[in-house]
Order: C-alpha cells, then sequence, then structure tokens
C-alpha cells in the first residue's frame, strides 16, 4: 500500500519495466527494419525493368541498330559502287554532313519542311480539337456517323489516300475545279498550292486521331465543372480555352508531339501527290530529299546523313517542348 492508500498491483508494477524492456528492443530492431524495406525498395524498383525487358529488346532491334547502321553509312563514302562490292568504302567521318551543310538546297529544303509541318499540326489539331467538341455536342447517331467518317479516313493507306485526293483535284476530271468553277486549273504546278493540297490530304488522315484522343479527354472531365463555366456566362470558346484545355494538357501534349514527328517526316503524300517534290523540286522536304539524295543518285552516305539530321532536329524539338511544359509545372 503506497502513501494514498492505494494498492500498487503487480502487473501494474511490471507494466513500466515491460515497456521499458521493450522500448530499447524496439530501437535495435529499427536499423534492421529499414533495412529490410530498403532491400525491398531496390529489388522493387528492377520489377518494372523486368517487365520492360521483352518490349526493350524488341525496340532495341528495330529502332537502335537501324539507327546505328544509319549513322554510320553517313561517316563513310558509300556509293553504288560500295554497294556492288566494286570499290571498298571509304571513311570520310564529318565530309557528309559538310557537304549537306554546305548546301543551299539543304538549307532551302529545312525551310520548307519547318513551315510546311507546322502548318500540317496547328491545322490537325484545330481541326480535330473542334471535331473533339462538336462530338459531344451532337446525339448518337450523327455522332456514330462522325466516328466512323474519321475512323475510315485514318485506316485508310496513305498512297490511296492521296491519289483519292490527287483525283478530286484534277485539272481535266477532278469535281473540285467543277464545282469552284476553276476550269483547268492545276493544284499540283505551282509551289504553293501544291503544298496546300498536299497539307488537306495530311489532314485529313490524321485529325482522326487527334479527335478521337480528345474526345476521350473531354468524357473524362466531370460533367459538374462544364456546368459550373456554363452558369457563369462563360461561352463555348471560353469553355474551351480556361476550363478544357488545361485539364486536358496532359493529352495535347501527347497529339502534339506525335502529330510533330508524323508531319515533320511526311513522305509519301508529298511523293505521290508532286510526283517526287514537284517541279524543279520546289515542293521538297526533307525525306523525299534524302530519297533521292540516297537512290535517285545513288549517295547513300549523304542521304544517310540528311536521316541523322532529320533524327536530331526532332529530338531536340520534342526535348526542348518538353522542358517547356515541365517549367510550366506540368506532370509527364
Amino acid at each position: 500500500m503506497n502513501d494514498r492508500g492505494s494498492v500498487k498491483t503487480p502487473v501494474a508494477a511490471a507494466a513500466p519495466t515491460v515497456r521499458a524492456a521493450r522500448a530499447p528492443r524496439e530501437a535495435a530492431d529499427a536499423p534492421g527494419r529499414r533495412t529490410a524495406r530498403g532491400a525491398a525498395r531496390r529489388t522493387g524498383g528492377w520489377t518494372p525493368w523486368l517487365y520492360l525487358a521483352p518490349a526493350l529488346v524488341v525496340l532495341g532491334g528495330l529502332l537502335v541498330y537501324p539507327i546505328y547502321q544509319l549513322g554510320l553509312i553517313s561517316l563513310f563514302q558509300y556509293t553504288q559502287a560500295q554497294v556492288s562490292g566494286g570499290e571498298p568504302a571509304t571513311f570520310e567521318g564529318f565530309g557528309n554532313y559538310a557537304e549537306l551543310f554546305g548546301d543551299p538546297q539543304f538549307w532551302q529544303v529545312l525551310l520548307a519542311t519547318v513551315l510546311f509541318a507546322a502548318a500540317c499540326v496547328v491545322s490537325t489539331l484545330a481541326v480535330g480539337c473542334a471535331l473533339a467538341v462538336l462530338l459531344t455536342r451532337v446525339r448518337a447517331l450523327p455522332r456514330l456517323a462522325l466516328m466512323l467518317a474519321a475512323l475510315g479516313a485514318w485506316a485508310t493507306p496513305a498512297v490511296t489516300g492521296s491519289t483519292v485526293w490527287l483525283f478530286l483535284f484534277d485539272p481535266d476530271f477532278g469535281p473540285v475545279n467543277r464545282m469552284l468553277g476553276l476550269g483547268d486549273h492545276s493544284w499540283t504546278y505551282g509551289r504553293i498550292s501544291a503544298f496546300f493540297l498536299v497539307l488537306l490530304e495530311v489532314v485529313w488522315c490524321s485529325f482522326p486521331f487527334v479527335m478521337v484522343t480528345v474526345y476521350a479527354g473531354i468524357r473524362a472531365v466531370p460533367v459538374e465543372v462544364l456546368e459550373a463555366a456554363s452558369l457563369d456566362g462563360a461561352s463555348q470558346w471560353r469553355i474551351w480555352r480556361s476550363v478544357l484545355a488545361p485539364m486536358l494538357r496532359p493529352i495535347l501534349v501527347v497529339v502534339t508531339i506525335q502529330s510533330v514527328i508524323w508531319d515533320f517526316k511526311v513522305f509519301t503524300q508529298i511523293y505521290v501527290m508532286t510526283g517526287g517534290g514537284g517541279i524543279a523540286g520546289q515542293n521538297l522536304v526533307l525525306n523525299v530529299y534524302a530519297y533521292q539524295q540516297a537512290f535517285a543518285s545513288s549517295q547513300y552516305g549523304l542521304g544517310s546523313a540528311i536521316g541523322i539530321v532529320t533524327l536530331l532536329i526532332l529530338l531536340a524539338v520534342t526535348l526542348v517542348y518538353l522542358r517547356l511544359l515541365r517549367r510550366q509545372g506540368e506532370e509527364l
């Protein structure tokens, strides 16, 4: 019995001792638990790479090795004589790149490629986003018809689509000239009109990807957010600019980068619709220019150098774009 008249039971007396004995033991086990958690974390860090290993092996075989061979050929004088085995390949280092950068035609083609790709990207995004918003405003049957038409355009091979567009704008039999009253106007004769015609075909076969992707993103936006913006008196353009576009920014990043890559390396549409680059090469882009140098002129080393330059430009544009988005606080 203590001074206050209470009895201290054996359990109550032993409890502090048990807790005091348990505390050092837990403190001693803490480093071990931290070590185990660290080992588990390190082991788990390799798990995603194990799942990705088969895909990385396939990508390495399909992408890394061809790029390596392309870069290797660009360092040699590699013409038809070397391909046939009549002469050995001569190492030139960066000679092909020096010749390429010293050619004024290369810079003209590069400028035309950049401007044409930028126009295609902006037009594709504008048409795709506008139709995605339209899909959310129409009923089920018109939405289904628009979806099927867009997917049909997307599934059409580039050669087939280019041939169809050439027929539509044909100066002799094309229905477009008849409806517009242009007579026998040739759309592929002038440089600007030929690029414009190819741009229409590129947008026609590219906007379905943007439309479907953005439409899926809009459907994921809570309806309450859009209703609140409408109740506040916001117009459709203001809702898109201030509500939908910020929320869909990760999706817009993906479709923009994809469009830049696709439109910068357009080949089939230009080659088919302008007859290999237009009159006197006025509609050349980098891919068609590389094809002409490599196969028409048998300058395989020079053509490979153009391919490497195109690859580096696309990588630089993509990295700069992603860096700007990270500076704006976007999680990528």
